[in-house]
């Protein structure tokens, strides 16, 4: 959803933008297009890989960081309550998924690594070798969804005592008594979707990243969020809503709602058959926006 999601932040050519998320480029390219002489873009990601992908441009500041710390970056570097926009697409890039020492997809037999920042905090297959049981559990259940949760947690760890798990195979082939006779390839996905989630903090991360995106965005700035997963999703929409993840709406000693957004997708955006056709990974997309009010 790349000409929706830039569509809908309604770029001024003067003004300034930040891709949370700069993967493989496609979104700054298309940011940076719309910008004149005097436009401003920041792209920010933790993955060494992406920010080689960053415009060659005198317009364009690249940061390595997790987007956890956006306001920090956009203060830092001068925009603070300033920013025109604000872009993320939450899904792992094609990149990251299609290169196999990444350990992201069980699609190939490589380390189980699955962390965004390869320089920095626990892999995959350190979590699945020291992790408890029941936190294992809840892992797969609350961020994979995942059907049989506690019993994939106990094949996992009955596995471990055979000897440590390192690689992507070992993973599949420790979970293979619990995956279905028709799409198999689902049940692993979830299973990926929970350990990737819980790696990279993905969750904590998206917080502050909504959190730092009500700081940073000028009166009239406009935040656009592309999400991948129901978790994410509902998270996104209860912000935009009520200003808080939960969803809970607050009023303040005169009863009043005070609103850090106002709602521009009352829907979500969804890509269109064409997309999906060309990319079936987008098919789980959803996009998201609201604009930042005077509150």
């Amino acid at each position: 959803m790349l000409r929706e999601s830039v569509d809908i932040l309604e770029v001024n050519p003067r003004g300034v933008y930040v891709d949370a998320t700069l993967g493989g480029g496609g979104h700054s390219r298309a940011i940076l297009s719309r910008l004149g002489p005097e436009g401003r873009l920041i792209c920010l990601d933790m993955d060494p890989d992406a920010i080689s992908n960053a415009p060659d441009d005198s317009r364009v500041t690249a940061v390595r960081t997790n987007f956890h710390f956006i306001h920090n970056h956009i203060r830092r570097l001068g925009h603070d309550r300033a920013v025109d926009g604000i872009l993320a697409d939450l899904g792992v890039s094609s990149h990251q998924f299609d290169t196999p020492e990444r350990g992201f997809s069980f699609r190939f037999d490589a380390p189980l690594d699955m962390r965004m920042n390869t320089s920095a905090g626990e892999s995959a297959a350190d979590l699945l070798n020291t992790c408890d049981q029941d936190r294992l559990a809840d892992i797969l259940h609350i961020y994979g969804e995942v059907d049989n949760s506690r019993r994939a947690a106990a094949l996992i760890c009955a596995a471990r005592q055979k000897g440590a798990l390192r690689t992507t195979a070992d993973l599949n082939a420790a979970v293979q008594s619990i995956l279905p006779p028709v799409a198999p390839h689902k049940t692993l996905a979830r299973i990926y979707q929970a350990l990737r989630i819980e790696v990279n903090g993905e969750m904590r991360s998206l917080e502050h990243l909504l959190s730092g995106i009500a700081r940073s965005l000028r009166p009239g700035g406009i935040a656009a969020i592309i999400t991948y997963h129901s978790l994410e999703d509902r998270m996104v929409k209860n912000f935009f809503r009520c200003g808080n993840i939960s969803g809970r709406q607050k009023t303040d000693i005169y009863g009043r709602r005070p609103a850090p957004f106002s709602v521009i997708t009352r829907k979500p955006v969804l890509p269109s058959e064409a997309e999906i056709s060309q990319n079936t990974r987008a098919r789980s997309a959803k996009l998201r926006a609201a604009r930042r009010t005077e509150s």
